[in-house]
């Protein structure tokens, strides 16, 4: 078995699609991380992974906006091409499984929000749950490490 599991930041709004019948979600989920060279120079990395969240429950959708930072599981797969400069690269997607959001973006800071979850063992048995935390106890994340 192999899992793929992200946390960060969407790169754009995701695109609801409809493909024979059923529904994809496609999003871009990019990671970065900070790192010292051989040097001790300060570096950046960031990681694109392309999404597809195949469901027939889009609800989620609207709230899979730029900015948002999500959590996402499931199936890599990768891809080699030429870029245009000649040299070979690689894309990394994910066929999702799990999708759950984290935090808020810039139009909700301050307010209680919640969470969204959309966690499924098939595609076809997506149940949303939506959490809130009282005024006074500080919300949790509900990661899985």
């Amino acid at each position: 078995m192999i899992k793929l599991q992200v946390i960060g930041n969407l790169g754009k709004d995701c695109i609801v699609k409809e493909i024979n019948g059923k529904s994809v979600i496609n999003f871009s989920v990019a990671h970065s991380e900070r790192y010292k060279d051989a040097q001790g120079n300060q570096k950046e990395r960031t990681t694109w992974v392309e999404c597809a969240y195949w469901t027939d429950k889009t609800a989620v959708a609207q709230y899979l906006t730029k900015g948002r930072t999500v959590f996402a599981e499931g199936s890599p797969e990768a891809d080699a091409y030429t870029n245009k400069e000649g040299q070979a690269a690689a894309t990394l997607r994910m066929r999702v499984q799990t999708v759950q959001l984290l935090g808020g973006n810039s139009e909700s800071q301050g307010a209680n929000t919640g969470n969204v979850s959309h966690a499924t063992a098939t595609p076809t048995t997506v149940q949303p749950v939506v959490r809130t935390a009282p005024d006074n106890v500080p919300a949790t994340d509900d990661l899985p490490f």
